[in-house]
């Protein structure tokens, strides 16, 4: 089994606005994060259940690769939920490298 895939995984294709910066996203059954600013919302406990009552926003703060698959670490602002989302093939490039970028410099700061 894949590192982010489930056995309760439920497929949902969902259209929504992002709850950070407002962007329309047409979702695809697989849609986790807004992929103009890569912020996510809180809102399965499993993937698509649609069950976590928090509903907080969640920004991205972490972005490894694992098996030659790019991952995006989002933290719930309102609970401290951690959840791990693929980089889409869609998802705005600018604002993923920006995101690097930044990443590597506070990681720089910090060594």
């Amino acid at each position: 089994m894949n590192v982010l895939q489930s056995k309760k995984f439920q497929r949902r294709k969902e259209d929504f606005t992002c709850g950070h910066c407002g962007a329309q996203v047409v979702g695809d059954g697989y849609t986790n994060h807004c992929p103009q600013c890569l912020w996510s919302m809180h809102v399965d406990i499993d993937p698509g259940d649609r069950l976590a009552t928090c509903n907080g926003l969640m920004p991205p703060i972490d972005l490894l690769t694992v098996k030659n698959e790019d991952i995006l670490t989002h933290k719930c602002q309102v609970c401290g939920h951690t959840k791990r989302n693929r980089v889409a093939k869609r998802d705005n490039r600018e604002t993923l490298y920006a995101f690097a970028v930044a990443l590597a410099k506070r990681r720089a700061s910090r060594a």
